[in-house]
């Protein structure tokens, strides 16, 4: 060692060992890693070991499959959670279907009376303030969180009917895609989500098709809008207190289809 006005420095070879530790480390925050293996429900909440067992996702060819009608409602969810990220998956519908992608999740409730007359947000308030303790063998697993839509442009009601905020690439129900840029129904797209901070990005075959802020006005508009403002789903989408989220598939109750789903860290 030498010194230098009285202090001990290390060797040089120590410092240097560090500085790659440190870029090693940096380097792998930023690697891809692969969510599906195209075999397993390895990295997700496997719906087939719960209790009651779930049936809203299966794998078929190749594909984390969202089952059409299932007994239980439900998404799958990483088993991982995420803050900062990119994400890419290729992704297809079937005719007339719903699905979506949902991130920075803040919170998941049990819905029991889905079928029943009402305003499903009322039932989703309801729930929140008299929370199921057990997992239900029939019922809805409803995700609070921002969902990447994907759904049949052309011939799915709520698309159809609700313009673009509720198509395929928009930030549901609050950022439209500014184009149309799916292939049609029965082909695989490709995906691609980037969040970081506030910010997001969504691509759709190439093409980045949303560019916004979780914290714009717009946001917290669209929320009090459908929610209101005492509700506590507003609070949540508003403020989204968690930042460290799972990454959820959505089942909306029609076949959907994900493959070459992988994740970095930014």
């Amino acid at each position: 060692m030498k010194c230098q006005n009285g202090k001990m420095l290390p060797p040089l070879r120590s410092l240097v060992l560090g500085v790659l530790l440190i870029s090693a480390g940096h380097a792998a925050d930023h690697e891809w890693q692969t969510l599906f293996d195209g075999k397993t429900f390895a990295g997700w909440e496997d719906p087939t070991k719960k209790s009651p067992p779930g049936d809203s996702f299966v794998i078929e060819g190749g594909c984390l499959k969202a089952t059409s009608h299932p007994r239980i409602t439900e998404d799958l969810f990483t088993t991982e959670k995420f803050g900062d990220f990119e994400l890419e998956f290729d992704w297809r519908i079937s005719p007339k279907g719903n699905s979506g992608l949902k991130y920075r999740i803040q919170d998941r409730v049990w819905i029991l009376n889905e079928n029943e007359p009402g305003k499903f947000e009322d039932k989703v308030r309801a729930a929140m303030e008299h929370p199921v303790t057990q997992r239900p063998n029939r019922g809805q697993d409803y995700v609070v969180g921002f969902e990447y839509q994907i759904t049949d442009n052309a011939a799915n009601p709520d698309a159809v009917h609700n313009g673009p905020r509720h198509r395929t690439a928009a930030l549901y129900d609050m950022i439209p895609a500014s184009e149309d840029v799916t292939k049609p129904v029965g082909e695989f797209n490709h995906s691609r989500l980037v969040v970081k901070g506030d910010h997001i990005e969504h691509w759709l075959n190439g093409q980045k098709v949303v560019d916004g802020s979780l914290k714009a006005p717009d946001i917290a508009a669209g929320v009090e809008k459908r929610w209101g403002k005492d509700s506590p789903v507003y609070n949540l989408l508003v403020n989204q207190p968690r930042k460290e989220c799972p990454i959820s598939l959505q089942n909306h109750g029609d076949e959907a289809w994900f493959k070459n789903i992988r994740i970095r860290r930014l």
